[in-house]
């Protein structure tokens, strides 16, 4: 999974991208970093104890930060963003004398987020113009075999108004016509405020209800981070990090509420495959068979599929263990089943 993180400038951006990927080093903040970030997962947790493997491989986030938005300079940037898979907006609430806004009227969150995304609509609006003006000359000089440019006239319209893609009634031929454009406004995206310690403990910041109610109806995931604390916390040894975490009452870490929060929007989960060689979380979308799944291992395994062997986690957790089926042991599946999360499978398959 590919994520972009994106917001004005002094809002935190840089905090959240070293909390999800544990990279200390800054290059300012006018480049674009990539990291990556270990999806955590107790179930994993469980798993490894278990089986002690040799190797261990959780599922991972690619995490990009680009450069903070700035009149003129924001189209080069968000580039770079239309190939990840989610979009995270960190707006900021945390208040700081030290760290001005860069604009007074852009102090209350809601604000924030909406001119984050006035500034993708208008590079999605620069895209179907593009788009749209190709196609119409394409129309004047071919008019029997060019694409007909009523969408790209409609969506053109529309972005122009400052609606979003994602709020543009699409047939499913037309969103199958846009698959390959990467509208950034189109794509699911989390908003991610940062916080202070004031606001983490009343569970309050200025704004808060209009936010979530304004991200609701625009179908956008919402999560709280205090990013300022668990930078320090991060600096602890794993052993501290928990007692400290404990300590302040954080029971999710952000890295946690932006995984859970970008599963659920993509509609993806997790299963597993274990041993004493390795434990690996895999990630597929929600309705994936079987064969889909080991496909997602080996295309090898998924054209010799023959059986899955499927032990739901819940049932490894009652039992202890792998055992046999009358105690929760594996029960055996055909290519057509459907993957549930937190599955434990192991593949038959011949090549």
């Amino acid at each position: 999974m590919q994520i972009g993180i994106i917001g004005l400038p002094q809002v935190g951006k840089h905090t959240l991208f070293r909390l999800l990927t544990n990279i200390q080093e800054n290059r300012g903040k006018d480049q674009t970093m990539v990291g990556v970030a270990k999806v955590p997962d107790p179930r994993m947790d469980n798993l490894v104890a278990y089986y002690k493997p040799r190797k261990i491989s959780y599922a991972q986030i690619e995490a990009t930060v680009v450069p903070g938005m700035e009149p003129g300079r924001n189209q080069e940037f968000l580039k770079g963003l239309r190939s990840v898979d989610a979009l995270v907006m960190v707006v900021r609430c945390f208040r700081a004398p030290h760290v001005p806004f860069i604009d007074n009227a852009l102090s209350d969150p809601l604000a924030q987020v909406r001119a984050i995304q006035e500034e993708m609509v208008l590079a999605d609006w620069t895209l179907a113009e593009t788009r749209l003006t190709r196609l119409q000359k394409e129309a004047k000089a071919n008019p029997r075999t060019a694409a007909d440019p009523a969408l790209f006239s409609r969506l053109s319209a529309a972005l122009a108004e400052g609606i979003p893609v994602r709020n543009i009634p699409l047939t499913k031929e037309e969103q199958l016509a846009l698959q390959g454009l990467t509208f950034l406004s189109a794509k699911p995206a989390i908003v991610a405020v940062n916080i202070d310690e004031e606001q983490f403990r009343t569970a309050s910041y200025p704004g808060k209800e209009q936010l979530h109610a304004w991200a609701e109806k625009e179908g956008l995931a919402v999560i709280e981070v205090y990013g300022q604390l668990e930078m320090e916390i991060g600096e602890l040894s794993a052993e501290d990090r928990q007692l400290f975490l404990a300590d302040a009452g954080i029971k999710e870490t952000g890295l946690e509420k932006l995984a859970k929060a970008a599963y659920q929007l993509l509609g993806l989960i997790s299963f597993f495959t274990v041993g004493e060689d390795e434990v690996k979380a895999w990630t597929v979308r929600q309705g994936s068979t079987a064969k889909e799944a080991a496909g997602k291992i080996h295309s090898d395994i998924a054209r010799g599929f023959i059986r899955a062997e499927v032990v739901p986690y819940a049932s490894f957790v009652a039992h202890n263990g792998f055992h046999g089926r009358a105690n929760g042991g594996p029960r055996l599946e055909g290519r057509d089943y459907l993957v549930q999360d937190g599955d434990i499978i192991h593949f038959r398959f011949n090549v």
